[in-house]
């Protein structure tokens, strides 16, 4: 493998960052900054130095991520990974079904490991870095310190390696991914009202949720899914709440702009 194709992964990462974070920062910052000000979780804006730390440090994860993809294509080129080309290799049902299998495990990944970084012993020299966005933007989905970068960069390959995946599956896992994390760092909950009781979407963590990690420290450590918190009773106890006052804001404001 060349150094341009070496390179290749780098620069893909880091752009599929800046593309993803920058578009809902757009949206929810400048865009829609005054309409949906309702819908900010935090109603006070993080200052411009907050977010040039949260790039800075995001672009840090994007080549340590894009370093990791560079592994896992010279190890697939090597045939040391699970990674198939041939649709039919696994049936058309084992394709279908590995996105959720992927996301599923990444998540259990990521509560347990988050938890354990939140350890004292180990919060300041991995996830410290991460919890100086109190108040976080689009720009902290990657905001990580290098240690914590690879310990995050560190699931894919691993699973690659004892799970047969195919690289439409790959592609699929990697957008759903940053997409889930800027939307649960876009510091505005877009969530509906009532959706933290619905049988299905009360699963689901809500920015509303992960913003209130940022907020007070700990609590609410999952990624994707509610289920974890829920199991091990880690949901803060305001959580329900808080969603329900931030819902309530654009019923308050409709009634005080018709008296």
């Amino acid at each position: 493998m060349d150094t341009a194709h070496s390179f290749l992964p780098v620069l893909l990462s880091v752009v599929r960052y800046f593309v993803f974070a920058g578009i809902a920062y757009f949206i929810f910052y400048k865009w829609k900054k005054k309409d949906w000000l309702y819908m900010k979780i935090q109603q006070k804006f993080p200052e411009a130095s907050g977010m040039r730390r949260e790039m800075l440090y995001s672009l840090c994860t994007g080549v340590i991520f894009g370093l990791m993809a560079t592994t896992i294509v010279f190890a697939r080129l090597n045939g040391y990974t699970m990674i198939y080309t041939k649709l039919t290799e696994y049936g058309w049902l084992y394709l279908l079904l590995s996105p959720m299998v992927v996301i599923l495990v990444h998540d259990t990944y990521f509560y347990w490991t988050h938890r354990l970084m939140h350890h004292p012993k180990l919060f300041l020299i991995t996830h410290k870095v991460h919890h100086l966005s109190h108040n976080p933007t689009p720009w902290a989905a990657f905001a990580f310190h290098p240690i914590e970068a690879i310990i995050e960069a560190a699931f894919f390959p691993v699973l690659l390696f004892i799970i047969p995946l195919h690289p439409i599956v790959i592609l699929i896992f990697m957008l759903y991914m940053i997409v889930m994390n800027v939307l649960g760092h876009t510091g505005y909950e877009f969530f509906p009202k009532g959706a933290i009781r619905h049988p299905i979407l009360k699963w689901y963590t809500t920015p509303t949720h992960h913003n209130m990690h940022h907020k007070l420290g700990k609590g609410n450590y999952g990624l994707y899914f509610n289920f974890w918190d829920r199991i091990m009773n880690t949901n803060h106890d305001t959580y329900e709440d808080t969603f329900d006052a931030v819902k309530e804001r654009k019923n308050t404001l409709f009634n005080l702009r018709n008296q």
